[in-house]
């Protein structure tokens, strides 16, 4: 939803400057992907909505609920004030349900500052490792900045790949190029 990202761009903003000028960059990242994947399951979303849940009793939930998931993540901030004080401000402008969001536009303003960018490679077939590292390499060559490639397969793509980094969508799958010639063929 473009509102929810609107909404949260402000959240990840401070969150990211805050953690890049203690130097937690990696800490947050994983805080920030727990609370989301807290905030996003059924059960917490049904307590987001419920009229008799105080947003006092959110944050501790959620702060438990992170805590007890992956202690080494939110031991990684240290003192967990400044993780309490987001949650608490995020409740009190009902806010939690924007949690995913936050995560996703923080993971990119982080990208952005390591020179970083998130490759997904759909295939047809199994890629080795030889050729990812040579794909690495020609990506990072094209779009300057270290790549992070994650390889998926998808059967009904016949043959070919498609490759997508932020907004660049690089499609050679033969699937599309049948889409295109029989779309061709009919106009």
């Amino acid at each position: 939803m473009a509102e929810n990202g609107a909404i949260a761009r402000p959240y990840a903003r401070a969150v990211f400057e805050l953690a890049n000028e203690s130097g937690q960059l990696s800490a947050w990242s994983g805080v920030l992907a727990l609370a989301a994947s807290v905030a996003g399951n059924e059960a917490f979303h049904g307590l987001l909505n419920s009229p008799t849940v105080e947003r006092a009793t959110l944050v501790e939930v959620l702060a438990d609920i992170c805590r007890q998931s992956d202690s080494q993540t939110v031991s990684a901030l240290g003192d967990q004030a400044d993780m309490i004080n987001l949650f608490k401000l995020l409740a009190e402008n009902n806010r939690l349900s924007v949690l995913t969001e936050i995560s996703q536009q923080y993971e990119q303003l982080k990208a952005d500052i390591e020179n970083v960018v998130d490759v997904v490679m759909t295939s047809a077939l199994p890629v080795s490792e030889e050729r990812q590292v040579k794909l690495r390499e020609a990506l990072k060559k094209r779009l300057g900045r270290e790549v992070n490639l994650r390889c998926e397969l998808d059967e009904s793509l016949i043959g070919g790949a498609r490759l997508k980094a932020d907004d660049l969508v690089i499609d050679g799958t033969v699937l599309t190029g049948l889409n295109k010639m029989s779309a061709a063929l009919v106009n």
